[in-house]
């Protein structure tokens, strides 16, 4: 009777561990995957950026041709971006605390 119940709980720990393992190669695969996503978007991200750059330069210089100062009109953009993701910000933080106040 011993060897039969170590005999069966040798192989629900087996069949456990073969399981395990099974998961562990599944998430071990998936993380390559992951991590090869990870470096296409990585050059993708590199490509635009650069591209980016390429555009900024060329608005840059048409603007100059036109007589406006390129830079300063860049400049102003950015202002008014990051204006507006403060009161983005503001208005994300104002519904928290409203939320926060209602749930009391």
């Amino acid at each position: 009777m011993g060897l039969t119940s170590t005999a069966k709980k040798l192989q629900g720990l087996s069949d456990r561990a073969e399981a395990m393992y099974k998961q562990v190669q599944k998430l071990q695969e998936r993380i390559i995957g992951l991590e090869e996503e990870m470096d296409d978007t990585h050059d993708t991200v590199k490509r635009l950026d650069h591209q980016i750059s390429e555009q900024r330069e060329l608005l840059i210089a048409i603007a100059d041709e036109q007589g406006l100062d390129g830079e300063q009109i860049l400049a102003d953009a950015a202002i008014d971006e990051a204006e507006l993701e403060d009161d983005g910000d503001d208005e994300a933080a104002e519904e928290s605390v409203d939320e926060a106040e209602t749930e009391a």
